[in-house]
C-alpha cells in the first residue's frame, strides 16, 4: 500500500509538472465567459488556464507589456495600436475572436429622433472607443465629422451637431452607471451586457457586421508563439466556441472565424 501511494503521488506531482500555466487578463462579459468555456478543452491539452478578470482597459495591457500576465483578452485592434503608441509597449494580436457592436442607449427616449436639442451624451473618452462612437452618431445621422473615416476623431472634428448636442466623456466602464442620468450613452457591448441591457433589442442604433472592432488575443511578442498559446487560440477558434458565442448572447456578440 505504501509503495502504491508513493507511485501515485509521483503521478500527481509529474502531471502537474506537465501542465503549463497560461494567465489571461479579460473583461468579465464576454471575455472571461469564454475563456472559462474553454477552460476544460484547455486543460486536456496540458494547458491550465487561469483567468485574471479587470473592469479596465489600461492595466490588461500592462501587466502583460511588464510580464505579470501571459495575454489579454479584452480589445480591438485599433485600441490595440493607440496604446502602444501612446506607451511605448510592443503588444500584438495572435487572434480575432468576437466582435461586439458599440451601441447607443437611452433610459429617455425609444428613438434617436426623439432625442430633444441640447441632448446630453456620453461617450467613451479613450482615444479608440470615443472616435468609434462618434462614427455611429455619424451614420445615424445625427453629427458630421470633418473625415468619416478618421477612427481617431474626437468632439473637435463635429462640423455639424444640428441637435445641439452636448457631448461628455467618461472611461468606458463607467457609462452604464450614469445611464439614467443622460439622455444618450454610447456603451460596448461587454459593458452593456453586464448592466443587464439587451444590445439586439435595447440600442437605439448600434454597428453593423461590418464593422472593424474585431476583438482579439493579445501577447508579447517572445511569448506569442508558445505551445500553450497556439493551444489556446485553436481553443477559442473551434467549432464549440462560436455555438457557444451564437447559444450564449443571441447576436450580442458575433464570431469573427
Amino acid at each position: 500500500m505504501k509503495k502504491l501511494l508513493v507511485a501515485l503521488a509521483a503521478v500527481a506531482a509529474f502531471s502537474t509538472q506537465a501542465a503549463e500555466t497560461l494567465t489571461v487578463a479579460a473583461s468579465p462579459v464576454p471575455h472571461a465567459e469564454i475563456l472559462e468555456f474553454v477552460k476544460p478543452a484547455l486543460a486536456k491539452e496540458g494547458v491550465d488556464l487561469k483567468v485574471k478578470v479587470f473592469t479596465d482597459y489600461v492595466q490588461p495591457n500592462v501587466q502583460v507589456a511588464e510580464k505579470r500576465l501571459d495575454a489579454n483578452f479584452f480589445q480591438h485592434q485599433p485600441y490595440l495600436d493607440e496604446f502602444n503608441k501612446a506607451k511605448g509597449t510592443h503588444l500584438v494580436s495572435v487572434a480575432g475572436v468576437h466582435l461586439e457592436p458599440l451601441g447607443a442607449y437611452s433610459s429617455k427616449y425609444k428613438t434617436l429622433a426623439e432625442l430633444p436639442g441640447g441632448a446630453n451624451v456620453v461617450i467613451p473618452n479613450d482615444a479608440t472607443n470615443g472616435g468609434r462612437a462618434l462614427l455611429l452618431l455619424e451614420k445615424a445621422g445625427l453629427i458630421k465629422l470633418k473625415d468619416s473615416k478618421n477612427i481617431l476623431s474626437t468632439v473637435k472634428d463635429i462640423t455639424e451637431n444640428t441637435k445641439d448636442l452636448k457631448f461628455r466623456e467618461l472611461e468606458a466602464a463607467t457609462i452604464p452607471r450614469v445611464l439614467t442620468q443622460v439622455d444618450l450613452a454610447l456603451i460596448n457591448t461587454n459593458y452593456a451586457l453586464e448592466a443587464k441591457l439587451d444590445p439586439s433589442k435595447d440600442a437605439l442604433v448600434i454597428e453593423g457586421k461590418d464593422s472593424p472592432y474585431v476583438n482579439i488575443l493579445v501577447a508579447r511578442p517572445d511569448d506569442k508563439d508558445s505551445d500553450a498559446m497556439k493551444k489556446l487560440i485553436a481553443a477559442l477558434h473551434s467549432p464549440e466556441v462560436r455555438a457557444f458565442i451564437l447559444e450564449k448572447y443571441k447576436g450580442a456578440v458575433l464570431p469573427a472565424f
